[in-house]
Protein backbone atom coordinates (compact mmCIF):
# COMPACT_ATOMS: atom_id res chain seq x y z
CA UNK A 1 0.00 0.00 0.00
CA UNK A 2 1.15 3.26 -0.81
CA UNK A 3 2.89 4.74 2.63
CA UNK A 4 3.81 1.74 4.00
CA UNK A 5 7.37 0.53 3.44
CA UNK A 6 7.85 -3.52 3.95
CA UNK A 7 5.37 -6.50 4.14
CA UNK A 8 2.50 -5.70 6.77
CA UNK A 9 2.71 -8.45 9.41
CA UNK A 10 -0.33 -9.28 11.74
CA UNK A 11 -1.01 -11.43 14.52
CA UNK A 12 -5.13 -11.74 15.91
CA UNK A 13 -4.65 -13.02 18.97
CA UNK A 14 -8.53 -14.52 18.52
CA UNK A 15 -11.27 -15.24 16.21
CA UNK A 16 -13.21 -12.22 15.37
CA UNK A 17 -16.31 -11.44 12.89
CA UNK A 18 -15.55 -12.37 8.84
CA UNK A 19 -15.93 -8.84 7.30
CA UNK A 20 -12.83 -7.69 9.48
CA UNK A 21 -10.66 -10.62 8.07
CA UNK A 22 -11.86 -10.02 5.02
CA UNK A 23 -10.50 -6.58 5.10
CA UNK A 24 -7.82 -6.95 6.82
CA UNK A 25 -6.73 -9.77 4.08
CA UNK A 26 -7.38 -7.71 1.22
CA UNK A 27 -5.28 -4.80 2.14
CA UNK A 28 -2.45 -6.12 3.20
CA UNK A 29 -2.16 -8.14 -0.39
CA UNK A 30 -0.33 -11.33 -1.19
CA UNK A 31 2.89 -10.12 0.29
CA UNK A 32 1.45 -9.51 3.74
CA UNK A 33 0.42 -12.24 6.66
CA UNK A 34 -2.42 -12.30 8.77
CA UNK A 35 -2.24 -15.27 11.43
CA UNK A 36 -4.71 -15.75 13.41
CA UNK A 37 -5.26 -17.34 16.39
CA UNK A 38 -6.85 -21.14 14.95
CA UNK A 39 -8.64 -22.23 18.82
CA UNK A 40 -12.17 -19.61 18.21
CA UNK A 41 -12.07 -20.73 22.07
CA UNK A 42 -8.61 -20.44 23.30
CA UNK A 43 -7.03 -17.21 24.82
CA UNK A 44 -3.40 -16.73 25.22
CA UNK A 45 -1.74 -16.52 28.18
CA UNK A 46 1.18 -13.60 27.88
CA UNK A 47 4.08 -16.39 27.66
CA UNK A 48 2.08 -18.25 24.58
CA UNK A 49 1.46 -14.55 23.20
CA UNK A 50 5.19 -13.77 23.24
CA UNK A 51 5.73 -17.09 21.65
CA UNK A 52 3.61 -16.79 18.89
CA UNK A 53 4.95 -13.06 18.19
CA UNK A 54 8.38 -14.09 18.90
CA UNK A 55 10.82 -14.20 15.19
CA UNK A 56 7.22 -13.27 13.32
CA UNK A 57 8.57 -10.19 12.71
CA UNK A 58 4.87 -9.01 13.22
CA UNK A 59 3.96 -4.91 12.60
CA UNK A 60 0.76 -4.94 14.11
CA UNK A 61 -0.99 -6.85 17.23
CA UNK A 62 -4.45 -6.98 16.86
CA UNK A 63 -5.12 -7.64 20.76
CA UNK A 64 -8.32 -8.15 23.06
CA UNK A 65 -8.71 -6.72 26.75
CA UNK A 66 -7.89 -10.79 27.46
CA UNK A 67 -4.39 -9.90 25.90
CA UNK A 68 -1.82 -9.05 28.81
CA UNK A 69 0.30 -6.23 26.39
CA UNK A 70 3.74 -5.09 28.32
CA UNK A 71 7.28 -4.73 28.34
CA UNK A 72 8.51 -8.27 27.89
CA UNK A 73 5.29 -8.74 24.90
CA UNK A 74 6.87 -5.28 23.71
CA UNK A 75 10.55 -7.12 23.63
CA UNK A 76 9.10 -9.99 21.60
CA UNK A 77 7.68 -7.96 18.71
CA UNK A 78 10.79 -5.30 17.76
CA UNK A 79 9.20 -4.07 14.65
CA UNK A 80 5.72 -3.95 16.30
CA UNK A 81 4.03 -0.92 15.08
CA UNK A 82 0.75 -0.36 16.46
CA UNK A 83 -1.41 -2.29 19.07
CA UNK A 84 -5.43 -2.39 17.74
CA UNK A 85 -7.22 -3.52 20.70
CA UNK A 86 -10.75 -4.54 20.05
CA UNK A 87 -12.20 -2.99 23.12
CA UNK A 88 -13.13 0.63 24.69
CA UNK A 89 -10.67 -0.20 27.19
CA UNK A 90 -6.93 -0.76 27.54
CA UNK A 91 -5.88 -1.19 30.94
CA UNK A 92 -4.62 -4.14 29.73
CA UNK A 93 -1.56 -2.91 27.55
CA UNK A 94 0.77 -0.90 29.61
CA UNK A 95 0.05 2.37 28.10
CA UNK A 96 3.34 4.01 29.22
CA UNK A 97 5.71 1.25 27.92
CA UNK A 98 3.87 1.58 24.46
CA UNK A 99 4.72 5.33 24.74
CA UNK A 100 8.37 5.80 25.68
CA UNK A 101 8.79 2.95 22.59
CA UNK A 102 6.69 5.22 20.21
CA UNK A 103 3.89 2.74 19.52
CA UNK A 104 0.68 3.82 18.89
CA UNK A 105 -2.26 1.82 21.33
CA UNK A 106 -5.64 2.06 19.89
CA UNK A 107 -9.10 1.07 21.12
CA UNK A 108 -12.76 0.60 19.87
CA UNK A 109 -15.17 3.45 21.19
CA UNK A 110 -18.34 4.66 20.40
CA UNK A 111 -19.72 1.61 18.58
CA UNK A 112 -20.75 -0.44 21.71
CA UNK A 113 -22.58 2.22 23.37
CA UNK A 114 -26.20 0.97 22.78
CA UNK A 115 -25.49 -2.38 22.77
CA UNK A 116 -23.75 -2.18 26.32
CA UNK A 117 -26.06 0.30 27.80
CA UNK A 118 -29.23 -2.63 26.38
CA UNK A 119 -27.06 -5.28 28.08
CA UNK A 120 -27.05 -2.97 31.32
CA UNK A 121 -30.93 -2.20 31.36
CA UNK A 122 -31.20 -6.34 30.82
CA UNK A 123 -29.25 -7.16 33.87
CA UNK A 124 -31.16 -4.02 35.94
CA UNK A 125 -34.76 -5.67 34.90
CA UNK A 126 -33.73 -9.49 35.38
CA UNK A 127 -31.96 -9.18 38.74
CA UNK A 128 -35.10 -6.72 39.55
CA UNK A 129 -37.87 -9.56 38.47
CA UNK A 130 -36.23 -12.52 39.41
CA UNK A 131 -35.75 -13.58 35.80
CA UNK A 132 -33.25 -16.04 36.21
CA UNK A 133 -34.07 -17.84 39.02
CA UNK A 134 -38.02 -17.92 37.64
CA UNK A 135 -36.63 -19.23 34.26
CA UNK A 136 -34.31 -21.90 36.56
CA UNK A 137 -37.37 -22.40 38.83
CA UNK A 138 -39.91 -23.14 35.87
CA UNK A 139 -37.22 -25.77 33.99
CA UNK A 140 -37.03 -27.51 37.24
CA UNK A 141 -40.55 -28.42 37.52
CA UNK A 142 -41.17 -26.37 40.40
CA UNK A 143 -43.93 -24.20 39.08
CA UNK A 144 -47.38 -26.20 40.08
CA UNK A 145 -49.72 -23.00 39.54
CA UNK A 146 -49.85 -18.89 40.11
CA UNK A 147 -49.56 -17.73 43.82
CA UNK A 148 -49.80 -14.25 45.06
CA UNK A 149 -46.66 -14.56 46.71
CA UNK A 150 -44.25 -16.89 44.32
CA UNK A 151 -41.19 -15.07 42.48
CA UNK A 152 -42.21 -11.26 43.79
CA UNK A 153 -39.33 -9.06 43.22
CA UNK A 154 -39.21 -5.16 42.68
CA UNK A 155 -40.52 -2.64 40.41
CA UNK A 156 -38.25 -0.78 38.11
CA UNK A 157 -40.47 1.93 36.92
CA UNK A 158 -41.03 5.05 39.04
CA UNK A 159 -37.84 4.02 41.37
CA UNK A 160 -34.40 5.68 41.36
CA UNK A 161 -31.17 4.63 39.12
CA UNK A 162 -27.77 6.21 40.16
CA UNK A 163 -25.15 5.83 37.55
CA UNK A 164 -21.30 6.03 38.58
CA UNK A 165 -19.73 7.74 35.20
CA UNK A 166 -21.88 9.62 33.06
CA UNK A 167 -19.99 8.96 29.88
CA UNK A 168 -21.16 7.59 26.73
CA UNK A 169 -22.63 4.26 27.99
CA UNK A 170 -23.74 5.94 31.34
CA UNK A 171 -26.25 8.33 29.31
CA UNK A 172 -27.06 6.05 27.32
CA UNK A 173 -28.83 3.35 30.20
CA UNK A 174 -30.16 6.93 31.29
CA UNK A 175 -31.72 7.27 28.17
CA UNK A 176 -33.11 4.12 28.91
CA UNK A 177 -34.52 5.01 32.22
CA UNK A 178 -36.75 7.82 30.71
CA UNK A 179 -39.02 5.55 29.28
CA UNK A 180 -39.19 3.22 33.02
CA UNK A 181 -40.04 7.41 34.27
CA UNK A 182 -37.02 6.50 36.58
CA UNK A 183 -35.05 9.82 38.73
CA UNK A 184 -31.76 9.79 37.63
CA UNK A 185 -28.76 10.68 39.39
CA UNK A 186 -25.26 10.36 38.38
CA UNK A 187 -21.35 11.14 39.77
CA UNK A 188 -18.79 11.88 37.35
CA UNK A 189 -15.39 13.93 37.84
CA UNK A 190 -17.16 16.15 35.50
CA UNK A 191 -20.99 17.35 35.44
CA UNK A 192 -22.84 17.29 32.29
CA UNK A 193 -24.12 20.36 30.89
CA UNK A 194 -27.28 21.74 31.93
CA UNK A 195 -29.63 20.98 28.23
CA UNK A 196 -28.02 17.37 29.03
CA UNK A 197 -29.50 16.57 32.48
CA UNK A 198 -32.33 18.06 31.64
CA UNK A 199 -33.41 15.93 28.60
CA UNK A 200 -32.13 12.44 30.82
CA UNK A 201 -34.37 13.54 33.78
CA UNK A 202 -30.52 13.15 35.69
CA UNK A 203 -28.96 15.21 38.64
CA UNK A 204 -25.69 15.16 39.28
CA UNK A 205 -24.87 14.59 43.50
CA UNK A 206 -22.21 13.62 45.17
CA UNK A 207 -20.93 9.93 45.00
CA UNK A 208 -22.07 9.20 48.64
CA UNK A 209 -25.54 10.58 48.30
CA UNK A 210 -25.81 8.53 45.32
CA UNK A 211 -25.09 5.58 46.84
CA UNK A 212 -27.75 6.28 50.26
CA UNK A 213 -30.61 7.43 47.68
CA UNK A 214 -30.97 4.89 44.53
CA UNK A 215 -32.35 1.75 44.56
CA UNK A 216 -30.37 0.62 41.48
CA UNK A 217 -26.68 1.57 41.03
CA UNK A 218 -25.12 1.06 37.45
CA UNK A 219 -21.31 1.30 36.76
CA UNK A 220 -20.13 2.67 33.92
CA UNK A 221 -16.42 4.13 34.78
CA UNK A 222 -13.15 3.26 33.63
CA UNK A 223 -11.08 1.40 35.59
CA UNK A 224 -8.06 2.94 36.73
CA UNK A 225 -5.94 2.72 40.02
CA UNK A 226 -8.52 5.14 41.10
CA UNK A 227 -11.46 3.11 40.70
CA UNK A 228 -10.15 0.02 42.22
CA UNK A 229 -12.63 -1.46 44.33
CA UNK A 230 -14.44 1.98 44.36
CA UNK A 231 -17.42 -0.35 45.54
CA UNK A 232 -16.67 -2.30 49.02
CA UNK A 233 -17.79 -2.98 52.07
CA UNK A 234 -18.35 0.84 53.57
CA UNK A 235 -19.68 1.66 50.40
CA UNK A 236 -22.55 -1.38 50.46
CA UNK A 237 -22.87 0.12 54.07
CA UNK A 238 -24.46 3.41 52.39
CA UNK A 239 -26.13 2.24 50.10
CA UNK A 240 -30.13 2.03 50.27
CA UNK A 241 -31.25 -1.38 51.99
CA UNK A 242 -32.65 -3.71 49.20
CA UNK A 243 -30.62 -2.25 46.38
CA UNK A 244 -29.57 -3.39 43.42
CA UNK A 245 -26.08 -3.07 42.17
CA UNK A 246 -25.34 -3.73 38.46
CA UNK A 247 -21.71 -3.85 37.02
CA UNK A 248 -21.02 -3.72 33.13
CA UNK A 249 -17.69 -1.88 33.28
CA UNK A 250 -14.49 -3.75 35.00
CA UNK A 251 -14.97 -6.23 37.90
CA UNK A 252 -12.50 -5.21 39.63
CA UNK A 253 -14.31 -1.72 40.20
CA UNK A 254 -16.15 -3.66 42.59
CA UNK A 255 -14.13 -5.69 45.50
CA UNK A 256 -16.18 -8.99 44.97
CA UNK A 257 -15.90 -10.35 48.35
CA UNK A 258 -17.47 -7.64 49.93
CA UNK A 259 -20.21 -8.36 47.22
CA UNK A 260 -20.95 -11.68 48.54
CA UNK A 261 -21.36 -10.63 52.00
CA UNK A 262 -23.88 -7.79 51.06
CA UNK A 263 -25.87 -10.05 48.45
CA UNK A 264 -25.57 -12.76 51.01
CA UNK A 265 -26.54 -10.90 54.28
CA UNK A 266 -29.53 -8.90 52.33
CA UNK A 267 -28.01 -5.80 52.49
CA UNK A 268 -28.41 -5.90 48.85
CA UNK A 269 -31.21 -6.97 46.99
CA UNK A 270 -29.53 -8.23 44.00
CA UNK A 271 -26.89 -7.38 41.43
CA UNK A 272 -26.45 -8.02 38.10
CA UNK A 273 -23.06 -8.71 36.79
CA UNK A 274 -21.21 -9.21 33.22
CA UNK A 275 -17.77 -8.56 34.48
CA UNK A 276 -15.43 -10.47 37.54
CA UNK A 277 -12.73 -9.11 39.66
CA UNK A 278 -10.63 -11.92 38.55
CA UNK A 279 -12.03 -12.63 35.24
CA UNK A 280 -12.52 -15.38 34.15
CA UNK A 281 -12.43 -16.56 37.74
CA UNK A 282 -15.71 -15.41 39.43
CA UNK A 283 -15.52 -15.82 43.71
CA UNK A 284 -17.03 -19.27 44.68
CA UNK A 285 -19.75 -18.17 46.63
CA UNK A 286 -21.23 -15.93 44.07
CA UNK A 287 -21.74 -18.72 42.07
CA UNK A 288 -24.44 -20.16 44.91
CA UNK A 289 -26.37 -16.94 45.16
CA UNK A 290 -29.68 -16.60 43.43
CA UNK A 291 -30.23 -12.86 43.87
CA UNK A 292 -27.26 -12.79 41.66
CA UNK A 293 -27.28 -12.59 37.80
CA UNK A 294 -24.20 -13.36 36.42
CA UNK A 295 -23.22 -13.30 32.65
CA UNK A 296 -19.87 -13.89 30.81
CA UNK A 297 -18.82 -10.34 29.87
CA UNK A 298 -21.60 -10.40 26.83
CA UNK A 299 -22.52 -7.12 27.30
CA UNK A 300 -21.20 -5.69 23.75
CA UNK A 301 -22.46 -9.24 21.92
CA UNK A 302 -24.45 -8.45 19.30
CA UNK A 303 -23.46 -9.57 16.01
CA UNK A 304 -24.02 -6.14 14.77
CA UNK A 305 -21.82 -4.62 17.30
CA UNK A 306 -18.98 -6.87 17.75
CA UNK A 307 -18.90 -7.13 13.89
CA UNK A 308 -18.34 -3.37 13.95
CA UNK A 309 -15.83 -3.35 16.82
CA UNK A 310 -13.86 -5.79 14.78
CA UNK A 311 -13.63 -3.52 11.28
CA UNK A 312 -13.00 -0.45 13.05
CA UNK A 313 -10.08 -2.69 15.20
CA UNK A 314 -8.81 -3.67 11.38
CA UNK A 315 -8.99 0.32 10.31
CA UNK A 316 -7.00 0.80 12.93
CA UNK A 317 -4.42 -1.79 12.39
CA UNK A 318 -4.12 -0.46 8.41
CA UNK A 319 -4.38 3.60 9.36
CA UNK A 320 -1.03 2.78 11.44
CA UNK A 321 0.84 0.69 9.26
CA UNK A 322 0.09 3.13 6.23
CA UNK A 323 2.22 5.75 8.47
CA UNK A 324 -1.17 7.68 9.14
CA UNK A 325 -2.10 8.58 12.93
CA UNK A 326 -5.22 5.82 13.38
CA UNK A 327 -8.42 7.89 14.46
CA UNK A 328 -8.84 6.07 17.81
CA UNK A 329 -5.43 6.53 19.07
CA UNK A 330 -5.37 6.51 23.24
CA UNK A 331 -1.87 7.73 23.01
CA UNK A 332 -1.61 10.56 20.70
CA UNK A 333 1.49 11.78 22.01
CA UNK A 334 3.48 9.45 20.50
CA UNK A 335 3.07 11.48 17.18
CA UNK A 336 3.96 14.49 18.94
CA UNK A 337 7.69 13.85 18.94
Amino acid sequence: MSGTSGAMRVLMTQVVPQPAIDLLRREIGPEGVLDINPDPDAIWTKSELIERLRGGNYSALYSMLTNQVDAEVFDAAPDLRVVANMAVGYNNVDLAEATRRGIPVTNTPGVLTDTTADFAFALLMAAARRVVEGDKFTREGRFHGWGPLMMVGTDVYGKTLGIVGFGRIGRAVAKRATGFGMQVLYFDRVPADEDTERALNASFVPFDRLLAESDFVSLHTDYNPETHHLIGAPEFAMMKPGAYLINTARGAIVDEAALVEALKSGRLAGAGLDVFEREPEIHPELLTLENAVLAPHIASASMETRTAMALMAAENVLSALRGERPPNVVNPEVYDR
